[in-house]
């Protein structure tokens, strides 16, 4: 029977792509959906992209000390719990669905006034505040990483984008994965065999990524290693720079972007990945199958290492400390995630072991269960 679910989150990919997975599923069967963000996070544009409608609320962040902005807070929690309620009246939404972050606090509070039945999941092993309040309204508590402390969390993993979740079906299969590898290397103009090691810090770059990256890139490559570094937008100078050193003979083997529209053709190719440890990415890379060095955000509340953690103590991946990030320790990685047979079965076989690539159908059947 089709029903209407009102979807809160935004402001980082984080929280709008696991809305956007989830989206597509519960459309898929049958029911109305629709968003719940800001005005100025990415879903303002990523949402609309994906033919849902979306409703806005004024974005309200928590002080972190005192100041007028906290006098100001009730009266600004107060007009974002009214939009989200109108936004509840506009969908004819039977259930709330909340992401984490500013959007849905309010929507938590709406959906309680409203004494509708509210789903929260949490991406990241460390919840974030808004998560914390709303898994106090319901029983309905889906969570990505096993131990995320939140009463009643029942894991479910993390609703991957439709297109990582088909290509990671299609990595699955031995034959499939082949020829779908095979493919993603011709991109790059390599052969099907080439052993590809992928570096990515997101959009934005990583600075230490990249310095270690830029060292370690002229004798990777000498090794028949071939890279696909991935600088971050505004920060390839020095790879760049690199890459114009290398003899005529090793510059096709070292591919420099700063970013990339298609990173399911990316990371098809990859062998290996060295990156940061977002949730989306530790849980796109496992259920891809690809081994990884996880080099943590060293600031924040150290959820990236959380995050990583049971890739890690499963054998599927290694983690790396910002800090201890040098040219030597990405080229001591890749002979073992990249180059050595035994190891990266290993790795292959635990990511497989750990893997959760239905998350978005897991979810969705929560939330048709919470009705």
């Amino acid at each position: 029977m089709a029903s209407s679910f009102l979807l809160a989150g935004g402001g980082t990919a984080g929280h709008v792509n696991p809305l956007l997975a989830t989206a597509s599923e519960l459309s898929l069967r049958g029911h109305d959906v629709a968003a719940l963000g800001t005005d100025e996070g990415l879903e303002r544009d990523l949402v609309p992209r994906a033919g849902l409608t979306l409703h806005t609320v004024p974005k309200v962040p928590m002080p972190r000390r005192p100041s007028g902005d906290l006098l100001r807070l009730p009266g600004r929690l107060s007009a974002a719990i009214r939009a989200a309620e109108d936004a509840i009246d506009a969908s004819n939404a039977q259930a709330v669905v909340g992401f984490g972050g500013y959007v849905s606090t309010p929507a938590y509070l709406a959906a309680r006034r409203r004494k509708l039945p509210i789903i929260v999941h949490e991406a990241n092993a460390r919840p974030g505040v808004a998560n914390r309040l709303g898994a106090r309204f319901t029983e309905h508590v889906a969570i990505t990483f096993e131990g995320t402390p939140l009463r009643g969390g029942v894991v479910t993993g993390l609703p991957l984008r439709p297109e990582i979740g088909d290509l990671a079906q299609v990595l699955a299969d031995p034959s499939a994965g082949s020829e779908a590898r095979a493919a993603a290397r011709a991109v790059a103009g390599w052969e099907a065999d080439a052993p590809v090691l992928l570096v990515t810090g997101g959009s934005l770059g990583a600075a230490s990524l990249n310095a270690a990256m830029v060292e370690a890139a002229p004798r990777l490559v000498a090794h028949g290693v071939h890279v696909w570094h991935l600088t971050g937008q505004g920060k390839s100078e020095e790879a760049r720079r690199v890459f114009g050193d290398l003899s005529a003979a090793h510059r096709p083997l070292y591919r420099v972007e700063e970013y990339s529209h298609d990173m399911a053709t990316a990371l098809a190719a990859a062998g290996a990945v060295v990156c940061r440890a977002g949730a989306a990415t530790v849980c796109e890379v496992t259920a891809l199958g690809v081994p990884a060095m996880y080099v943590p955000l060293p600031h924040g509340n150290g959820e990236q290492a959380d995050n990583a953690r049971p890739a890690v103590a499963a054998g599927a991946a290694t983690m790396v400390e910002d800090a201890d990030l040098t040219a030597a320790a990405i080229e001591q990685s890749v002979e073992r995630m990249l180059l050595d047979p035994k190891a990266v079965t290993a790795m292959r076989t635990a990511a497989d072991r750990i893997a959760i690539r239905d998350g978005a159908a897991r979810l969705a059947d929560m939330i048709e269960g919470a009705l």
